[in-house]
């Protein structure tokens, strides 16, 4: 399952979500999303477990709480969509 985890603090890494979620079970993947340009964190990132039940754990478990001092946003993440041509920042 794929989880989203928002509101982390710029100071947060893969390896601390990895290690946070991994406290409910196995983690395949781990991710906080940076900025191509700046090379820093956009403060949101994703964790992918293959255990279903294990993930629910992970999101019940760690929604609200505290890692670095912010309360993490955990939820299940929504399938990506397609952007239209021209639906970046200023594009026409």
């Amino acid at each position: 399952m794929n989880i989203y985890v928002g509101n982390l603090s710029y100071e947060v890494t893969s390896d601390d979500l990895r290690e946070a979620f991994g406290g409910f079970g196995q983690v395949a993947v781990a991710n906080v999303i940076m900025d191509r340009q700046t090379g820093k964190s956009k403060g949101f990132g994703f964790v992918d477990m293959a255990n279903q039940t294990e993930a629910q754990a992970a999101i019940a478990g760690l929604n609200g709480s505290d890692l670095k001092g912010r309360k993490l946003n955990v939820s299940e993440a929504r399938p990506k969509t397609e952007r239209s041509p021209g639906s970046e920042r200023g594009g026409r």
